[in-house]
C-alpha cells in the first residue's frame, strides 16, 4: 500500500509538473513525500516537467571588458626601437560568460557580482536565443549578488518565485541550471549536501550542494522538485577550477532582500543591529557558561545604535534572531540581511549564564554624521586633499569598518602639496598642531587659522597606526 501511496504521488508530480508548480505544495505535504525510492519504476522518474517549466527563466550574461596593455621597454629609445618595444599601449577586449535568473517579468535579472566585475558592455541572451543589452541596477561585491535590468519592450518574461520560507532540508533533490563552459544551457542534478555554511564569505551563509556547478554556471539558479529558485550559484570548491561535487549557492531569502533593497533604492543595504561580533569558541563558550561553542559575542556596540537602545551590552552573545539559531557572527549578518528595514527582531542572548531577550528595531547604517565632503585648499600641506565625517553608512559604502569615526581623506588630487607630502586614501586626521580635529569643518577652519605657519605638526592614524606626518613640502603661494 505505501508503494502504491509513494508511485501515485510521485506520477501525480511527473504528469503535472508545469501546473503543480504554479503552486507551491503546502509544508506538510511536501514533508510526507520526501521518500527514498522503493522501485526501479520510481527511479526511473523525470525531472523534465521541473525543467521545461523553470529553463525559460534561466538566462546567459556575456560581459566584455577593454584591457590596456602596458609597453614593454628597456629604458634605451636605441634598444627599444631595435627590438621593437617602447610601443605605445596595446588595448585587447576581453569576454567572459556567466548565468543569471528573471526574478522580475519586467526584465530584472539577478545574478553575481563577480560575474560582472569590470564589464564595459552585457549582453543577455534568453532561453529562446533573443538577445538584449543590460543595465547594472546595483551589485554588492561581499554578498556577491548583483541585480541588472532589460528591456523587453513590454512583454512579460518567464520568471522562477523564490522560496522564501526556508523550507530545506539535507538530503533535498536539487537542479542547477545554468552555462558551464558556454556550451549552452545545461542542466544537473544532486542533493543539497549541507545548510548555513558560513566559512566561504563573510556575509553570507551557503547552501553547498553536490550538483556538478562548473565555470559560467555562476549565476545560475539552484531550484526544486516544485520549480522554485532556492538559490543562486555562486562558487565551486576545486583546485582544477571544475565541479568535484562541492558546490555554493546564496540563498533565495537573502537574494529576495536584495532584489527589493536594490529596486526600491537603487543599492543592496544590508540591515544592521549597530554590534560588532565575534564568533563563540569552545574556550570562550565554557567561561561564558554556554553548553558548545554557538553564538555571536558583542565586542562593540555603536552609541545609540540599535543594539545600544534595546539595552544590549559588550559581553552579551546572541543566540538566536526570531527563532533562528545564531551559531557565529557570519550567521548573524546572514540573518540580519535577509530581514527588512524597520522589522522588530526578537533576539536571545546569554548575559551573565542567564538568557535574556529583546526586542531590536533592525535599521540600515545612518549616514551620521553628515559626509559634509570638503576639498581643503591652501597654502599647508595637505592642499588638494578631499575630506569626508567617516559615519557607519559611509563606512558600508566604501568598504571600510562601519564603526570608525572621525574625518578621512577620500581622495587626493595629483600634483598637489598632499600628493607630494603622502598623505593616502584612507587616513584619518587626528589632530593639527596640537589642535584636535572632530570634523571636516574643523580641519578646514585650522588649516586656514594656520596658513603661513613655519612649523607644521599633522597626527594621521593609517591602519590603526598613528604617527606624525613628514611635512616634505607647501604650495608655492605664488
Amino acid at each position: 500500500m505505501r508503494f502504491l501511496q509513494t508511485l501515485t504521488a510521485a506520477l501525480f508530480l511527473t504528469l503535472s509538473g508545469p501546473a503543480l508548480a504554479q503552486t507551491p505544495l503546502d509544508n506538510p505535504l511536501l514533508s510526507s513525500m520526501r521518500q527514498v525510492p522503493t522501485s526501479q519504476m520510481e527511479v526511473q522518474l523525470s525531472y523534465a516537467p521541473v525543467v521545461s517549466e523553470t529553463a525559460p527563466a534561466v538566462v546567459n550574461i556575456f560581459t566584455s571588458r577593454t584591457v590596456r596593455t602596458r609597453a614593454r621597454t628597456t629604458g634605451s629609445d636605441f634598444f627599444d626601437r631595435m627590438l621593437g618595444m617602447g610601443q605605445a599601449p596595446q588595448e585587447r577586449t576581453e569576454n567572459s560568460l556567466g548565468s543569471g535568473v528573471i526574478v522580475r517579468s519586467n526584465g530584472t535579472i539577478v545574478t553575481n557580482a563577480h560575474v560582472i566585475r569590470g564589464a564595459d558592455e552585457l549582453r543577455v541572451v534568453l532561453n529562446d536565443r533573443r538577445e538584449f543589452a543590460a543595465q547594472v541596477i546595483a551589485q554588492d561585491e561581499d554578498l556577491d549578488i548583483a541585480v541588472l535590468q532589460i528591456e523587453p519592450d513590454g512583454e512579460a518574461l518567464p520568471t522562477l518565485r523564490l522560496q522564501m520560507d526556508g523550507d530545506r532540508e539535507i538530503g533535498d533533490i536539487v537542479l542547477a541550471i545554468g552555462n558551464p563552459f558556454g556550451v549552452g544551457q545545461t542542466v544537473t542534478s544532486g542533493i543539497i549536501s549541507a545548510l548555513g555554511r558560513t566559512n566561504v564569505s563573510n556575509s553570507s551563509s551557503f547552501i553547498q550542494t553536490d550538483a556538478a556547478v562548473n565555470p559560467g554556471n555562476s549565476g545560475g539558479a539552484l531550484v526544486n522538485l516544485s520549480g522554485e529558485l532556492i538559490g543562486v550559484n555562486t562558487a565551486i570548491f576545486s583546485r582544477s577550477g571544475g565541479s568535484n561535487g562541492i558546490g555554493f549557492a546564496i540563498p533565495a531569502e537573502l537574494v529576495g532582500r536584495a532584489v527589493d533593497s536594490a529596486l526600491s533604492t537603487g543599492e543592496i543595504v544590508r540591515p544592521w543591529i549597530g554590534a560588532r561580533t565575534d564568533a563563540v569558541d569552545t574556550t570562550m563558550a565554557a567561561a561564558l557558561g554556554l553548553d558548545r561553542a554557538r553564538g555571536a559575542v558583542i565586542n562593540e556596540l555603536l552609541p545609540d545604535g540599535p543594539a545600544d537602545a534595546a539595552g544590549l551590552e559588550k559581553g552579551d552573545v546572541i543566540l538566536s534572531i526570531d527563532g533562528n539559531a545564531i551559531n557565529d557572527d557570519s550567521g548573524l549578518r546572514f540573518t540580519l540581511a535577509t530581514l527588512k528595514n524597520g522589522d522588530r527582531a526578537r533576539i536571545a542572548y546569554m548575559r551573565e549564564g542567564r538568557e535574556r531577550s529583546a526586542t531590536v528595531r533592525i535599521e540600515t547604517p545612518q549616514e551620521n554624521p553628515a559626509r559634509d565632503e570638503r576639498q581643503l585648499l591652501g597654502i599647508h600641506p595637505l592642499d588638494g586633499a578631499v575630506v569626508v565625517n567617516m559615519s557607519p553608512a559611509l563606512g558600508e559604502e566604501l568598504g571600510f569598518d562601519p564603526y570608525l569615526t572621525g574625518v578621512m581623506v577620500l581622495k587626493v588630487q595629483r600634483r598637489t602639496a598632499a600628493n607630494v607630502n603622502r598623505i593616502r586614501p584612507g587616513d584619518f586626521l587626528i589632530s593639527i598642531n596640537g589642535r584636535d580635529v572632530r570634523s571636516t569643518r574643523d580641519a578646514e577652519r585650522i588649516f586656514r587659522d594656520e596658513q603661513g605657519s613655519p612649523v607644521w605638526d599633522i597626527e594621521v592614524e593609517r591602519g590603526g597606526r598613528r604617527g606624525i606626518l613628514p611635512v616634505r613640502v607647501l604650495p608655492d603661494p605664488s
